[in-house]
């Protein structure tokens, strides 16, 4: 949701990224390829990214309306250009770029590495710079996927932000929630091998409502218990069903993908001294043929399709790499569980083909899951069985035996402790 399309620096398979993107459309064919070709990059699974939101509150009273001023001085040269645009906007100590979402919430977007090890280390560090930076202004991180304190309230005063504030605000408060209250954990994963990527898109989707269920942490919202496991995916859910609602699994990701996004509205159209509110039903496919309103338009750039990829809100989002959206924001402390075990389960094709039949009675119960977590009976088994799956898996991520043996006790810990009581 920030503005920026990505920052995770996967490596690019060929040609410029300046050229590339300044390449005026010709028609719905060439967007099609474009989107192929930039969302699923095929190779050796190789890299493992993370990006970490937190809400962000006042110690003293976390119910107080977060200060974007006293934000800003607690993060001095990481504030990120969307709140105070003269800012050098510098990543963390460890390289991670620092964004903002609307409400104040505050990402770190850690660099890919090849070992989890490394991955912990450079998140450690720059959480504790943070972490440090923060409390010395008299704020702190909160420890859920959705504001437990404050109802929604939007800081950052971007076009981007504005219209996307008047567009949602019809279809109900999903919108309005999603931008300003929500907190997520997003695990960036290569897409894999050409032989391989299919499984391991279908496998990514199919594992997502038990470990959505099984890392659920945002039940209270607002001071209220909203009687839910996830009220955040339940918030975004509810955003506009044609950019969260999940993609087709079945067949080829790529070209499914690709038609998608051709026939999705156009969120915002940014535009220079003018409100960014995109012309009602106008989708990029209209755009590039220039039907309706477009016909006013310049015909879209290869870069104005990079920025139509950034509307979507899907549980999984190819960027190239595959970005695992659903999991809640866990306490800062205990991000590395989630993101082990997403890792493990996704390590090797076999594992992948395990996952896929665990899940395939529970692939489609998104909203159970956000709702009763894993107090559904099914879920909890299928939790239970992808954690026993992907701890046996955690050696091949790259992590030292001590943290192992952590990881798999909190996981499997968690997995049991709620299938016993459901």
């Amino acid at each position: 949701m920030t503005e920026a399309s990505t920052v995770h620096e996967f490596p690019e398979k060929s040609g410029s990224a300046s050229n590339r993107t300044a390449r005026v459309l010709a028609d719905r064919a060439a967007g099609e390829a474009y989107v192929a070709s930039v969302c699923f990059k095929h190779g050796p699974p190789r890299l493992t990214g993370v990006e970490l939101e937190f809400t962000v509150h006042h110690a003293d009273d976390p119910a107080r309306p977060l200060d974007p001023d006293l934000l800003a001085t607690a993060l001095g040269p990481h504030t990120p250009r969307t709140l105070r645009p003269d800012s050098p906007a510098s990543p963390l100590p460890a390289g991670s770029p620092v964004s903002l979402e609307p409400g104040g919430q505050v990402e770190i977007s850690a660099l890919p590495q090849a070992s989890l090890r490394d991955l912990d280390a450079a998140v450690t560090a720059d959480l504790h710079h943070l972490r440090d930076r923060l409390a010395r202004h008299g704020l702190v991180l909160g420890e859920s996927g959705i504001d437990a304190h404050r109802p929604p309230r939007r800081i950052l005063r971007t076009p981007r932000y504005a219209a996307m504030e008047r567009r949602f605000a019809p279809i109900g408060p999903g919108g309005i929630t999603m931008m300003c209250s929500t907190a997520g954990l997003q695990v960036c994963v290569d897409a894999g091998e050409s032989e391989h990527y299919a499984a391991r898109w279908a496998a990514a989707h199919a594992m997502g409502p038990p470990l959505l269920a099984l890392f659920a942490t945002s039940r209270v919202h607002a001071g209220h218990d909203t009687g839910h496991a996830s009220a955040r995916w339940l918030a975004v859910h509810d955003t506009e069903a044609v950019r969260t609602r999940t993609a087709r699994v079945a067949g080829d990701p790529a070209g499914a993908w690709a038609g998608r996004l051709m026939d999705v509205p156009l969120m915002v159209l940014p535009r220079a001294g003018r409100p960014w509110d995109a012309p009602e039903g106008l989708t990029f496919a209209d755009w590039i043929d220039g039907r309706g309103v477009a016909a006013l338009l310049p015909k879209p750039t290869a870069a104005d399709l990079d920025y139509h990829l950034t509307t979507m809100f899907t549980p999984v989002r190819p960027q190239g790499y595959l970005e695992i959206r659903y999991l809640d924001a866990q306490p800062p402390g205990e991000w590395l569980p989630p993101v082990a075990l997403v890792a493990a389960l996704l390590a090797r094709p076999s594992t992948v083909d395990k996952v896929r039949d665990l899940c395939a009675s529970v692939a489609d119960r998104w909203t159970t899951a956000a709702r009763r977590g894993l107090a559904d009976p099914d879920l909890a088994a299928a939790a239970a069985a992808l954690a026993d799956l992907g701890c046996a898996e955690l050696g091949a991520t790259g992590l030292a035996e001590e943290s192992i043996t952590e990881i798999s006790e909190s996981v499997q810990g968690r997995a049991y402790r709620s299938r016993s009581q459901a």
